[in-house]
């Protein structure tokens, strides 16, 4: 058999390789490995685009800071905070998120706080900054799906968020673990991964808020003041309200006790329409296993009742509510913000 291949023979094998299409299984993963996904494209410029931004390094350092403040007030009078008969004594790591001075508030209400900014702070310009530009125009004339771009948005701003929430939780554990020579405990450890999980999506619904503004609004800056003020309205003027109503409607002096239970029932169902509300309430459940009910409590209910921590299983009975209430908000808004985008006519200026 002759085995010399001469170099015409290389050159036709060559030219009839590549004229000849690739239909094998083998070709098309070697194209896919080398072509990436329009999704996972835009969804890394994105994070790129946060994460380098001045924006996101101002937010993140103020939400740092005030974060480390309250690690140092937590370490610094959590030997007042435990007592002897304390029935949380087991769970003396999670002091670290609840405990204040009352010069500084605790971790937990500074995340309640300042996690609105950062939400807004990433979504009130996601959809017309890029119009105002002309780039949404270029990138729908490519051969893209018109909803890879939101839920791109969506994805990489969520995702650069739990970031930034799991670091700063971690940092505090880490902090604490140093500091006191104390492990968490199997429960203590699930309850602070609920509490990462439950400021996730606390700033997911504002996120998806200020998105849902920038579908609405052309501008950023009337994006951006829409979604503060429905956070202001929501932390200052809201309760407010609540206070008017329920001091107007608030039972006499000689009222049953059932109607007393009553009334408080209707002021907290009030109260749980702000998300900070629901948020403070769940967190403080997650955080403070002596936290026994978010409600009115009758004598019967109390007779009988032997102090201590609420198992986790029970806690988490308390705030599903809260929890489903929070998901649902965000639902409805990034709903909203995506039926409204797939809706709008996109001209190239």
């Amino acid at each position: 058999m002759d085995w010399t291949i001469s170099i015409t023979d290389i050159l036709k094998e060559v030219t009839t390789m590549t004229d000849t299409p690739i239909t094998n299984t083998a070709g098309k993963s070697r194209i896919s490995e080398r072509v990436k996904h329009p999704f996972r494209v835009i969804m890394e410029k994105e994070i790129s685009d946060h994460v380098s931004g001045w924006r996101f390094i101002i937010l993140a350092a103020i939400i740092a800071l005030t974060c480390l403040g309250a690690l140092y007030t937590a370490l610094t009078n959590i030997s007042q905070a435990v007592k002897p008969n304390d029935p949380e004594g087991t769970f003396f790591f999670l002091k670290l998120f609840t405990v204040s001075d009352g010069t500084m508030p605790s971790f937990m209400v500074f995340i309640s706080f300042l996690g609105p900014l950062l939400g807004i702070g990433l979504g009130f310009d996601a959809i017309n900054s890029e119009h105002n530009r002309g780039t949404l125009s270029r990138i729908l004339s490519q051969p893209i799906h018109r909803d890879y771009i939101i839920n791109a948005k969506f994805t990489a701003a969520i995702a650069v968020i739990s970031v930034m929430l799991m670091s700063l939780c971690l940092m505090v554990m880490g902090a604490g673990l140093t500091m006191l020579g104390i492990p968490p405990t199997a429960e203590e450890f699930v309850r602070m991964v609920l509490f990462i999980l439950l400021g996730i999506l606390y700033v997911a619904f504002w996120l998806n808020l200020a998105i849902l503004f920038s579908v609405l609004f052309r501008q950023p800056a009337t994006a951006a003041l829409s979604a503060i003020a429905v956070w202001l309205f929501f932390t200052v003027f809201y309760p407010l309200i609540v206070s008017l109503i329920t001091k107007s409607i608030e039972p006499p002096a000689t009222a049953t006790p059932s109607q007393l239970v009553a009334f408080e029932q209707f002021r907290l169902a009030l109260l749980r329409v702000m998300p900070n509300q629901l948020f403070s309430e769940a967190t403080t459940t997650l955080l403070m296993p002596s936290v026994r009910s978010l409600g009115p409590l009758t004598m019967e209910q109390l007779i009988g009742a032997l102090p201590g921590p609420l198992p986790l299983g029970q806690s988490l009975l308390l705030v599903w509510p809260h929890v489903t209430g929070l998901a649902a908000g965000t639902i409805i808004s990034f709903v909203i913000s995506y039926v409204l985008f797939m809706r709008r006519e996109i001209r190239p200026r």
